[in-house]
């Protein structure tokens, strides 16, 4: 398995992580037994980069990951996220304050039943909250031992570029993939200056990318994705368009769609760790064999003319959501 390092702390990760975030009921039910199967897969196949949040299921993640990790504990780089906070009303919001800060790191290492976290993020940038004080209070954790590195996730390049002051910055997390181009792009422009690993989330579009989806029909009924604007209407239709290009260059070098778009993505550099998530044995099987995919630089640069920045049609989340990313 290839490695790459998160920024400059020397902590090495497999070329591909593991995003945990759909075992928690986000797309449609998930059983607990079988997402500990698919963990334990992962890690038998040198997949060891596992990304979790202590808001998925709203502690649910934390506590699977924590049972899945019994055992397995030193082959595994654990990531987690605090930030995105339940209000009474029973909307979302987000908590930067310092003393929220140590509070969320230590309800996650109870739910992982681990002693140190070894990257934590922010998961959203609070604006009400200057990003200094945040990230003093997440540099007092690795002084204290709990976490070994820090990040950020949705942050603009001026708020990674004030936080990497305070602190370095380990990696940022942004959703970054072929159907929406430019605010990663913006984001890895500001990583590169800094020395700070990128982690696409969402690298396959939350499925778009991958070819199976051809209609609304192919989403079941309750899956959140079909909340979100590049599943709808005439902005679905635009982005089956644009994975039709792919497909086809996908069926020319002998691969999937999905293993295409995530060849393109680890061919961009070496300070890139896509987290393509999953419940499915079969799907890490596949995502894993996109490291076999030998793309020429006039591969990746027809690949990337078939879906330039701005193709993809429909914003990356409702509109209530969009107000609390890249900020």
């Amino acid at each position: 398995m290839e490695q790459r390092q998160l920024g400059r702390t020397g902590i090495k990760v497999s070329a591909l992580g593991l995003g945990l975030m759909s075992m928690s009921g986000v797309y449609g039910n998930a059983n607990d037994d079988e997402s500990i199967g698919v963990i334990h897969y992962a890690i038998d196949r040198g997949l060891n980069f596992l990304d979790s949040a202590d808001m998925y299921g709203w502690g649910h993640n934390e506590t699977l990951l924590g049972k899945a990790l019994k055992g397995r504990r030193d082959n595994v780089i654990v990531a987690s996220k605090f930030g995105q906070v339940k209000l009474p009303d029973g909307k979302q919001g987000v908590d930067g304050r310092p003393e929220y800060v140590m509070q969320a790191c230590e309800a996650s290492l109870k739910r992982l039943g681990i002693e140190v976290i070894d990257l934590y993020y922010q998961h959203r940038v609070d604006p009400n909250t200057p990003i200094e004080d945040t990230v003093g209070a997440m540099k007092q954790l690795i002084e204290q031992g709990k976490v070994r590195a820090i990040g950020l996730s949705e942050a603009r390049p001026e708020t990674i570029r004030r936080a990497h002051k305070v602190h370095p910055i380990a990696a940022v997390q942004n959703e970054y993939s072929l159907l929406y181009r430019k605010e990663g792009e913006e984001t890895l422009k500001a990583t590169r200056e800094l020395g700070i690993t990128l982690v696409p989330y969402s690298p396959l579009g939350r499925s778009m990318l991958t070819g199976t989806v051809r209609g609304k029909a192919d989403l079941a009924e309750g899956d959140r994705r079909l909340q979100h604007p590049r599943f709808q209407g005439d902005a679905l239709d635009k982005n089956v368009e644009l994975v039709a290009r792919l497909d086809a260059i996908a069926r020319e070098k002998q691969c999937t769609t999905a293993q295409l778009v995530l060849a393109w993505m680890l061919a961009q550099g070496k300070d890139i760790v896509p987290i393509p998530g999953t419940k499915r044995k079969a799907r890490i099987d596949e995502n894993l064999a996109a490291l076999n995919v030998k793309l020429s630089p006039a591969d990746v640069q027809r690949i990337s003319e078939a879906a330039p920045p701005g193709a993809g049609a429909g914003t990356r989340y409702p509109a209530e959501n969009m107000k609390r990313v890249y900020l």
